[in-house]
């Protein structure tokens, strides 16, 4: 029965005992300098701070289209786990040599590859961080946030449908600007309390006309772009 209380008070002592975010640790092992934090403190917050980024990549879709991106993103952050933010791409692309070996080995039967080249899109999303983490590489460690990202986006973007429901190449190209939900996967490293570098996986997904001649209906499109950039927090 004694054992049967200990244990309990013991538990319960467990229990209630919760290590918070702001809570320190000292080791008597240690240097007395030196201090040791719990994992969940957070060196830097991104709670009440604007944050501006510049970025270039690749986009990652399209089998006939070679195109890389520029980006300008900003937004804010209301909290730690919550903040929006909006962004704008010019893209750059053009046929690739998958393209052009179709059109080379389709010479005199008409065989014209389908293309959609992203000139540009812009967009707000919500911007969820719930994971933050500290890793020991060579001697230092690197704090890291995993963001997400959910909105709506406008994407312009050039075809050639008219060539295709008309096996015609000489007709012109298509200019068309779609809206579609946006998403994001960031994950940002820390550099100091103002400075950090980002990689973003940035997509879109759009419905547009099919290129046909005879009955076209709207089906869904698919943008992925890859980026790399170099962020500024105030």
């Amino acid at each position: 029965m004694i054992k049967f209380i200990k244990s309990l008070v013991l538990f319960s002592i467990c229990v209630f005992v919760q290590a918070a975010e702001t809570d320190l640790y000292n080791f008597s092992w240690l240097d007395k300098d030196k201090e040791v934090y719990v994992l969940q403190n957070r060196k830097y917050r991104k709670a009440n701070k604007v944050h501006l980024s510049a970025g270039y990549g690749m986009t990652t879709s399209g089998a006939f289209i070679d195109s890389t991106s520029i980006q300008l993103r900003g937004g804010y952050f209301f909290s730690e786990n919550f903040g929006l933010e909006g962004i704008y791409a010019k893209n750059s692309g053009s046929e690739n040599e998958a393209a052009a070996s179709v059109r080379t080995s389709g010479s005199g039967s008409g065989s014209i590859p389908f293309t959609r080249i992203v000139d540009s899109y812009m967009g707000g999303m919500l911007m969820w961080a719930p994971f933050y983490s500290k890793i020991n590489t060579f001697n230092s460690i690197i704090y890291l946030d995993i963001i997400f990202g959910l909105g709506v986006g406008q994407i312009e973007e050039t075809n050639n449908k008219l060539q295709i429901s008309n096996l015609d190449p000489t007709q012109p190209l298509v200019t068309e600007t779609h809206t579609g939900v946006m998403w994001d996967f960031q994950a940002k490293f820390y550099l100091s309390q103002s400075w950090n570098i980002r990689y973003d996986l940035t997509a879109i997904h759009y419905q547009a006309m099919q290129a046909r001649k005879d009955n076209p209906a709207k089906v869904w499109y698919n943008n992925f772009d890859m980026t790399l950039a170099l962020g500024f927090d105030i």
